[in-house]
C-alpha cells in the first residue's frame, strides 16, 4: 500500500514538475512585445486594426504596442533610432533611407495597401463626366512636396496631359493635417484630400468627391510594414509570426462585410462618426485598396520608383531585391487561410 501511494505521489510530482517546465518555456516565447509606429491613424489602415482588434497578432504570441508617429520622416527617424521596431509607412521611405547611404537598409517585408488613398474634391458638384483638363488654370491645393500623396497626384495629372507646376496654381506649403481644414475655410478650387477628411467635406457640402488617384495612378507597394534589416536578422521568427496575423486579417477583411469591417475597428475612431467611417470603408474596399496578401509585387515596385522618377524625387532606381523581402509574406500566404 505504501509503494502504491510512493508511486502515486512520485507520478504526480513528475506531473507538475513537467507542466512547470513547459509554461515556464511558453511563458519565455509566447508573448514578444512588437512596437509599431503608423505614419497616420487612418481608416485606410483598416486591417492592421483588425489583426489587433480580431486578436489575431495576441494568437501568434505577439504583444502589440502601437504608436502613431505623424509622417513619413518622423516615422523613419523612429524606426532608424531605435524607437519602434516595425513601421508602417509608404515604401518610397526605403528608398529615400538608401539613397542617403544607410549601412543597415530599411527591408520592406508585408503590404497593407495596394493603392493610393487620396481622392480629388472639388469645391463644386461635377455636371456630366469630369474632364481632367478643366483643371488648367485653377487653384489646387496640394499635398506635401516628396511625399507619396503628391507624387501619385503629379503622376495622374501628367497622365492626363497637365503639367501640375505650369498648367495649375499648385499650392503646397499647407501642413498635412491642416490642408482639410484649409480647404473648408476657402482655399483652393480643388483639393487632394485622404479619407476620412474627403467624406467629412462631403457630408459638410463644402465639397465633393469628383476622382479617385488610387485608381487613376494603378497599383503600388502604397503602405507596406517595414524594419531595419538587422532587426529581421535578430528576429526572423517574431516577423513571421508579425505577418500570419497581418495576413489573417487580409483574408478576413476580404470576405466581411462593410459593416462587419466597421464594426471591428471602431475603437480605433472614436471621435469619427460611425457612418463616416463606413461609407470609407466601403469606398477603399470597392476599389481594391487593401491588399489581399503581403507580397511586394516587382511590377507594383517599378511602377512606384516611375512615379518618383516623375516627381523628381529619384536619384537613381532602387534594386527590388535589395530592399523587398517576400519570404515572409509567402509562408504567410500558404499557411494562414
Amino acid at each position: 500500500m505504501n509503494r502504491k501511494r510512493w508511486s502515486l505521489a512520485l507520478s504526480l510530482l513528475l506531473a507538475a514538475a513537467l507542466t512547470l517546465t513547459a509554461c515556464g518555456k511558453g511563458s519565455k516565447e509566447e508573448v514578444t512585445k512588437v512596437r509599431i509606429g503608423e505614419v497616420t491613424r487612418s481608416i485606410f489602415y483598416a486591417p492592421e486594426y483588425v489583426a489587433i482588434a480580431k486578436g489575431f497578432f495576441k494568437e501568434q504570441g505577439l504583444d502589440i504596442d502601437l504608436t502613431t508617429t505623424s509622417g513619413g520622416d518622423k516615422t523613419m527617424t523612429t524606426l532608424l533610432s531605435g524607437g519602434i521596431d516595425v513601421a508602417l509607412v509608404g515604401s518610397e521611405t526605403s528608398i529615400y533611407v538608401q539613397q542617403q547611404g544607410s549601412g543597415d537598409p530599411v527591408i520592406n517585408f508585408m503590404q497593407l495597401t495596394q493603392t493610393d488613398g487620396t481622392f480629388l474634391v472639388a469645391r463644386k458638384p461635377q455636371t456630366g463626366a469630369f474632364d481632367w483638363n478643366s483643371l488648367k488654370g485653377k487653384v489646387f491645393l496640394g499635398q506635401r512636396k516628396g511625399g507619396m500623396p503628391q507624387m501619385a497626384g503629379e503622376f495622374t495629372l501628367k497622365k492626363h496631359g497637365i503639367d501640375p507646376h505650369k498648367d495649375l496654381d499648385l499650392i503646397q506649403n499647407v501642413d498635412f493635417a491642416n490642408i482639410p481644414t484649409a480647404f473648408a475655410s476657402g482655399t483652393g478650387e480643388y483639393v487632394q484630400l485622404f479619407e476620412p477628411q474627403a467624406t467629412v467635406i462631403e457630408k459638410e457640402g463644402k465639397g465633393y468627391v469628383i476622382a479617385s488617384f488610387g485608381v487613376e495612378s494603378g497599383k503600388l507597394p502604397y503602405t507596406v510594414f517595414m524594419a531595419k534589416k538587422s532587426f529581421i536578422d535578430k528576429n526572423s521568427g517574431t516577423i513571421q509570426k508579425f505577418s500570419n496575423a497581418v495576413q489573417k486579417a487580409q483574408n478576413w477583411v476580404q470576405t466581411a462585410s462593410v459593416d462587419e469591417i466597421t464594426d471591428a475597428i471602431m475603437s480605433f475612431f472614436q471621435d469619427t462618426d460611425k457612418e463616416v467611417v463606413k461609407g470609407v470603408v466601403k469606398r477603399y474596399k470597392d476599389q481594391g485598396s487593401f491588399s489581399t496578401d503581403g507580397m511586394i509585387d516587382e511590377q507594383e515596385w517599378n511602377n512606384l520608383q516611375d512615379v518618383m522618377e516623375s516627381a523628381g524625387e529619384l536619384k537613381q532606381r532602387a534594386d527590388y531585391k535589395v530592399l523587398v523581402d517576400n519570404q515572409f509574406a509567402e509562408k504567410a500566404k500558404e499557411a494562414v487561410k
